[in-house]
This record gives C-alpha cells, structure tokens and sequence, in this order.
C-alpha cells in the first residue's frame, strides 16, 4: 500500500515544487517505487520532472473529471527514475468544473485506489492556496510535509496551514496528519534562521525533520534544464541533503 504525502504549505516561494520533485528523486535512488502527483496549474513539477507538459494528451485534470484514470493518464520520467501525472493550464478550469460534481473533494483519492499496491509513495505538489484542488490532495492524504523556510513570516503562514489541517481532519480525512516540517533553503550564517529553527524544533519537537535542506544554486539551477537537482547535480549538497532527506522519510514510515 502507498503511503500519500501532500508537500503543502499556504504562502507561496518557499520550495514545495523543489521539495517535491526532489524528494521524488532522493526515493526513487534509494528503491522506492514513487508516483508524483502535480496539482498545480502552472506545471512546474511536471516540467522539473523532465516531463514536457505542452505534449501531455492526458493529465491530472482528466482524472479528476472521471474521463481518464490514474494508469492511462501517467508517463515515467526516464531520467528521474519516477512516475508522473502531470499538469498542465488546463486544469485551472477544473475548480469551475468540479464546484457542480458529486464527491468534488474525494476525486482524487477515489482515483488512486486502484494503483496503491504498485508505489511505495505518492508525493504530492499542491498549490500555494486552499483551492478545490488542494482539497482533493489532502482527502486522500496520510500527510502533509511542510517546507518551510526559517523566516519570521513563515512562522505566520505556518499557523494558517495547521488550521486548515485541522479542519480537513475533522471533516473530511481522519488520517490527515503533519507528517513534518522541513526546513529549507537554510543559511547558518543568518542569525534569524538559526533562532527561527530552534524555536520550531522547541514547539514542534519530533515534527521537525532532522535534515536540513541548503540553500543552493545547485538546486536552484536544476528546474532550467527540467531535472531535479538530485539528478542533475547528485554531488552537490542540496541533492545529498535531499537523498538524506528520503532516506529519513523511508525510516519514519516504518514507524508510522
């Protein structure tokens, strides 16, 4: 069975679709079997996965109308080692279309049902607002792993997210849980994020991931050439740390 984590958190810039595709890859290169889902109109984590989204005949927005399913809409990445199911413009006009259907928040999740026993995880890229579509990410959800960066403002967004969740959980998915946090694009050297990052590992204690992404040009280069970092640049640190990252990931699910 999969397990399905959400990559979520409300403000946007802070390195989900980097913390998705990545995190992808970083599972794919330890052995795990990883079905990456895009639910973001703009594509990005489809185009970082090496995955043309101008050329896709089918693509998430399909499966969320009920006239595709999971295995006819998905293409491997070759190159990343994982599946994808993509997104494209196309699907901003799937919140208009789903506001009349039956079921809209359970779409997704009622569509994965029948590829859970061939991958071991299932990452999802949400986008940065509550829309319908992030709703359909969370209903079929374990969890959420939050990227976050160790910044006074994120501190902010970071309680908006723990609301929503709440809400989710008690209404619509009993299984939703933060997962973790992850703090990203972290600077030592920058007093602030060192204070920001105890203060999430005193409030937060085991929830906050022991791996710590840095900030790298590295990673920040890789999305121009469609490549997550971790293949694109396996020797860099913020790939390693992502590879760390996975293989902390693959420990904490055996726990759950």
């Amino acid at each position: 069975m999969a397990k399905i984590f959400c990559v979520a958190n409300q403000k946007g810039g802070v390195g989900k679709t980097t913390t998705t595709v990545n995190l992808a890859a970083g599972l794919a290169k330890v052995g795990q079997r990883v079905l990456m889902i895009d639910l973001d109109p703009q594509g990005n984590a489809t185009m970082g996965s090496g995955v043309d989204k101008r050329k896709l005949e089918l693509t998430v927005y399909d499966v969320l109308l009920e006239s595709a399913s999971v295995a006819e809409a998905l293409v491997h990445s070759e190159k990343c080692g994982y599946d994808v199911l993509g997104a494209n413009r196309e699907l901003a006009g799937a919140e208009v279309e789903l506001v009349q259907v039956e079921r809209r928040e359970k779409r997704l999740k009622l569509a994965l049902v029948e590829v859970n026993s061939a991958y071991d995880f299932v990452l999802i890229d949400c986008p940065p607002s509550l829309s319908m579509l992030t709703l359909n990410g969370l209903c079929c959800a374990h969890g959420v792993i939050v990227p976050m960066q160790c910044e006074y403002f994120a501190l902010e967004g970071l309680t908006d997210l723990v609301n929503t969740i709440k809400q989710v959980h008690a209404n619509l998915n009993k299984d939703l849980q933060i997962i973790g946090l992850l703090r990203v694009m972290f600077d030592p050297r920058i007093t602030l994020q060192q204070q920001v990052s105890e203060q999430l590992k005193q409030h937060f204690a085991d929830k906050v991931f022991n791996t710590v992404i840095p900030r790298n040009v590295r990673l920040a280069e890789a999305p121009s050439y469609g490549l997550p970092g971790v293949v694109f640049d396996p020797s860099s640190k913020g790939a390693q740390a992502f590879v760390a990252f996975a293989e902390e990931m693959v420990a904490r699910i055996k726990d759950m």
